[in-house]
């Protein structure tokens, strides 16, 4: 994938491309723009700093087992939101999802227009649903859940809920976009199962 120009449903312009090792810098800077509470919804714990080695693990990705890609605002440049999967071990048709959004940026189509993005680069690589775990206690997104189509609760325990998303080629299922535009609301959290996923 290169770089795309979409016009997000808020009208604002943005890029979106494939991150690279040259992002760490720009990765960083956007953890230091979260707000503590999104950084908490997002790493389950208040990860002030990335180290080194989750930098290069962040940036260096493979982009076939491990994509991630970065949204900048069209008009400055500046880095807006980041969306990744990191396909399974062993099931090598599943990928999970993350995706963070600056605060400043939420409720404007990023988080979406990340995940079709997404979506398509994982159809390209043979990728058939993302899986996701989500905050149970976060009440937002059990309502939420009762609305959404395409998503299969998995599993419930230990304070969390396992998602399961079947992919749709042409375009991401309507419950995705849901819960993505929820996400970048701060309404859901995803926990990472990789300890430096973002």
């Amino acid at each position: 994938m290169t770089s795309r120009e979409t016009t997000l449903r808020s009208g604002h312009r943005i890029l979106i491309r494939p991150i690279g090792p040259q992002d760490k810098d720009g990765l960083l800077e956007g953890l230091h723009q979260l707000t503590p509470e999104s950084r908490y919804r997002r790493f389950f714990s208040p990860t002030p700093e990335l180290s080194a080695a989750q930098l290069r693990y962040l940036t260096d990705v493979d982009h076939r087992t491990h994509e991630a890609l970065l949204a900048f605002d069209a008009n400055t440049g500046e880095g807006i939101g980041v969306a990744r999967f990191i396909r399974s071990t062993t099931e090598p048709t599943a990928a999970e999802i993350a995706v963070a959004v600056l605060d400043t940026w939420h409720g404007r189509g990023v988080g979406t227009a990340l995940l079709e993005a997404l979506g398509a680069r994982a159809r390209e690589e043979g990728v058939e649903h993302f899986t996701a775990s989500v905050l149970a206690g976060n009440s937002p997104m059990l309502d939420l859940l009762r609305q959404l189509g395409d998503v299969t609760v998995v599993d419930r325990g230990a304070g969390y809920v396992d998602l399961r998303v079947e992919l749709r080629g042409g375009g991401m299922p309507e419950g995705l976009a849901h819960t993505i535009r929820a996400a970048a609301r701060g309404d859901i959290a995803a926990k990472p199962r990789h300890p430096a996923a973002p």
